[in-house]
């Protein structure tokens, strides 16, 4: 994989190619998380309709809402009448969670804490882990024993599974408002290759981050408190 291929896959944005079928040529891993919500003829119909009249490239400013996606723009280029390319450019958004729960909460590093439950679980499953970290993430303000008590409780939920891949990132354009404060997101999201079952899963309303999960994904949302 090219430097550029790279940087796309890792795109918070959607990006995906059709061919002139509807048939998917493309899509990075934002784009597969919008499939598992959306029909892709639904997504190719989109990318037709603010296709520009010639060839070449159009972005389009529009105020789409996908289920939980809000999107505040939309590229569409093509070269010839063989392929489509799109990216779908996500809103940013502020979290409201009020009941979070900021103060006990001590300056942790974040990937020691989940490779101590990766090392946990590995321990008592077969998982082949694959991490994707960012690493300019510095360390921050959380709830450490909560964070790492239910990390473990995802990992367990994904016992079942060959595959896991955990990534840790920075969400651009995402923040969450605090006692008044907005404050970044750094999102750990853990993903299989197969469905999983998270309703042993618990999360008390006072902890200090947002769990969600949806088939085969988890994710964790954590204020970013320097």
């Amino acid at each position: 994989m090219s430097f550029f291929e790279e940087w796309v896959e890792l795109d918070l944005n959607p990006v995906l190619s059709f061919s002139s079928s509807s048939k998917i040529l493309y899509s990075n891993s934002e784009a597969q998380f919008l499939l598992n919500r959306i029909k892709p003829k639904e997504l190719f119909d989109l990318a037709l309709t603010y296709a520009p009249k010639t060839f070449g490239a159009l972005t389009s400013y529009i105020d789409l809402t996908i289920k939980n996606y809000t999107f505040y723009a939309i590229t569409v280029m093509y070269e010839n009448e063989d392929e489509i390319h799109m990216k779908l450019y996500k809103s940013a958004m502020v979290k409201k969670e009020s009941k979070l729960n900021i103060k006990n909460i001590n300056t942790t590093n974040i990937f020691t804490l989940v490779d101590l439950a990766i090392s946990t679980s590995k321990i008592k499953t077969n998982i082949n882990f694959t991490k994707n970290y960012d690493p300019s993430i510095p360390e921050f303000k959380l709830d450490a024993s909560a964070f790492i008590k239910t990390l473990n409780q995802i990992f367990e939920a994904f016992s079942e599974s060959k595959n896991v891949s955990c990534s840790i990132l920075l969400k651009i354009g995402e923040y969450i408002k605090i006692d008044g404060k907005k404050y970044s997101l750094i999102s750990i999201e853990i993903t299989s290759d197969e469905n999983n079952e998270f309703s042993k899963i618990n999360l008390k309303d006072n902890h200090s981050f947002i769990l969600t999960a949806d088939e085969n994904k988890v994710t964790i949302d954590l204020p970013l408190i320097l």
